[in-house]
């Protein structure tokens, strides 16, 4: 079964120190299953948010929301999206005994 990560990815309304994406859940899943987590995550993801009052969803892709999410005092715009893993290495014997 495939391995997932739903990524959220700040664009909009935040500092350049807080551009870092972060990775809000990681998962094994069907294809179906994952792009039902992201569109999810879309719904329910606040950012810094302390309390939401707004929320706009635009579908970018399948894999693929921006997510514009508005606070009391400021607004935020981000970019979710789904990325299956492709590839993975195990670190040498040698590495880890050292």
């Amino acid at each position: 079964m495939p391995r997932w990560i739903v990524l959220a990815i700040p664009v909009d309304g935040v500092s350049e120190m807080d551009r870092n994406a972060r990775t809000l859940t990681e998962f094994d899943g069907s294809t179906e299953e994952a792009e039902t987590a992201l569109l999810n995550a879309t719904r329910t993801y606040e950012h810094k948010l302390w309390k939401v009052r707004g929320r706009e969803v635009f579908k970018c892709s399948s894999r693929s929301y921006f997510l514009r999410i508005r606070g009391r005092m400021t607004t935020y715009g981000l970019m979710l999206q789904l990325a299956e893993l492709m590839e993975e290495t195990a670190e040498s014997s040698a590495r880890s005994s050292v």
